[in-house]
Order: C-alpha cells, then structure tokens, then sequence
C-alpha cells in the first residue's frame, strides 16, 4: 500500500449558508461562527446589566452606613435652627420604623430623612416646626427614604397647623426641642422575641435623643446595648432572666437609672425616673404635653445658607439656650 498522493485541487469551502459536513463541521445548531458572535455580545450585555444592579443595591443598602462613617448623619439636636421643606403624610395608627407601639395620641408626628434619622437616634425626641400659619411641636417616629436637604414629612394633623393642605408642601424652619416637657417617667418595652439569652428593650418617654443604653442584673457589671435602625437597644448574648438594671443617657448628658425591669415582652413597663427635671432657660414655653402644639415664636434672623448640594440641611440661625448636644452616631 502507497501513500496517496497529494491533490491538485484547491480546498472546497462551503458556500455562504451552506453547513459544512464532516468531523470538522460545526454541530452548534446549524450556525457558524459568525451567527454566534451575537450570542456571546448578548451574554456580555446581560452581564453589564446585572452588575450594574448589583452596584445599584449595593449603593443603597450601604449609602447609610457609609454618611454614617463619615460624620454626616446626626438627629436635629441643640440650638441648631434648619431650613427645609415639608410634605405631608398619613401612617395611620403604625409607630413607623420607630417601633413604637402607635402615634402621639393628638397625631402630631414627623419622618425624618435618612441623615437626620440617624439609625433611629432621633426617634422619641422632638421638633418645633415652624411654617406659614404657625408653629407646631411634633414627635419623630419615623423614617422618609426620600427626603434629603432638610425635607421631612408631618403628619397631615401637624401640616394643617403650618400651612394649608392644599399646598401639598411648604417651605419650613425647624429645631430640636431640648428637654421637652415629659408625660411621665421612663418607660421600657422588651422586643418580641427577647429571652435571658437575647435582649432587646426600648426606651420612652426620655424626650431628647438617646445617646446610649446599657443594663446589668444585680451583682453584674454594666454592659452597652447597640442601638438598632428600628429603634430597639439590643445585647447579644442576653443578660439572663432579670430583673434589670436599666441606664438611659441623652445626648444632653442628663442620665437615669431605672431599676426592677422584667422580661415581659411587649409590655410597656413605667419606671419611677423621668429623663431630666426641668425644661432648661431659653427652651419653648413648657406644655401639659410633649406633644401639643407649641406657640408660634419670632422668626429668626436668617444668615447665609450653607452650598446647595450640601448632605446635610441648611442651618439658618442658633437657637438661645439649652445645652450644646453630644454628637451620637447612626447606632
């Protein structure tokens, strides 16, 4: 047997949209190499689409912690006036992402955006809002994911005491109510959940925002709770079956201890200590209750605003009186 001799015949190639045959044909579906270009085009696209969705979420759940890390997020707090806009809106009888067991029985409340919110240290404390018609006081108990620049959101209740419904948003100026008038002592509520080997309790009642919380049994050594976004201050681990030492500190320095605290899950339970005694010099006139609207006061003298663009609102003039605050992070 001899080797064949080589052909004189150039090499056949297939005619445009003719599918080769043979151990070197493409069996891909019947098309070649140029009909899967688009193919692989089409899978690269969807990829870019996926991690630019990726990047979106990521952006947003992190978005928080990171103006957090970087000093911009605190609750209105001292003398501080801002400058902003405010919406209206209903919650209904929710406590908001507060987590509190409902609304201010006279339905004067407010959201704060994400800055101001700060991973719920502004909850339980008080702003006096003031707008076209008036002023009023109003307690924050939620959060508004879209309000940035110094926007909050009242409620419809506490809109309506500022400025006409209709309007739908009204420019405003508002501050923090230092040590405003208490209807009681503080009050402590333990999450669902809570064992001797979780806990998680929040705190009513203390009227300016909470700086830090820390508990220990009899015998035991205090040990911090970390503030949550939905306002409960938990140990992990737990603290065994109690009863509890409870110490509340605000922003302010005022402190207080409360003593003989029970893990009675969702029960609000009232303690013998207020937060503080007195509404400090300078303060708003005190009311029967922290949440009735406030008189209106003089306005004040406007200096001028801070860059537009800026993260936080804009601050407008200092407030007289009252004790510089302890800047609290986002918890």
């Amino acid at each position: 047997m001899t080797d064949a001799e080589p052909s004189d015949q150039p090499e056949k190639t297939p005619a445009a949209g003719v599918v080769p045959d043979g151990p070197d044909a493409d069996r891909s579906g019947g098309s070649g190499s140029g009909r899967r270009r688009p193919k692989r085009w089409l899978a690269g696209g969807f990829a870019v689409v996926v991690a630019a969705l990726l990047g979106l979420v990521l952006v947003w759940q992190f978005s928080e912690p990171a103006a957090c890390a970087a000093g911009l997020a605190a609750p209105p707090a001292g003398p501080k006036v801002y400058k902003g806009k405010a919406s209206h809106y209903d919650g209904g009888n929710s406590g908001g992402n507060c987590s509190l067991p409902g609304p201010p029985a006279n339905r004067l409340y407010a959201a704060l955006g994400s800055a101001q919110y700060s991973g719920s240290a502004a909850c339980g404390s008080f702003l006096d809002v003031t707008g076209p018609k008036g002023t009023v006081r109003v307690m924050v108990l939620d959060r508004c994911a879209g309000c940035t620049g110094g926007k909050i959101d009242l409620s419809k209740q506490a809109f309506a005491k500022i400025a006409d419904l209709s309007k739908g948003i009204t420019s405003i100026t508002y501050r923090a109510v230092v040590n405003p008038p208490s209807p009681g002592p503080l009050t402590f509520r333990m999450k669902s959940g809570t064992s001797q080997y979780w806990f998680a309790v929040q705190v009513g009642n203390h009227g300016n925002p909470v700086k830090s919380v820390a508990a220990k049994r009899a015998g035991s050594s205090w040990r911090a709770a970390k503030r949550g976004s939905d306002n409960y201050w938990v140990i992990d681990g737990g603290m065994g079956p109690g009863p509890y030492s409870i110490r509340v500190v605000d922003v302010y320095g005022n402190e207080a201890v409360a003593t003989g605290i029970t893990m009675s899950p969702r029960r609000i339970q009232r303690s013998k200590v207020p937060m503080y005694g007195s509404t400090p010099a300078g303060g708003p006139t005190p009311t029967p209750t922290p949440s009735v609207a406030a008189s209106a006061s003089a306005s004040p003298t406007v200096t001028p605003p801070s860059p537009a663009g800026s993260a936080e609102p804009e601050t407008i003039a200092g407030a007289a009186g009252g004790p510089a605050p302890v800047r609290v992070g986002c918890g």
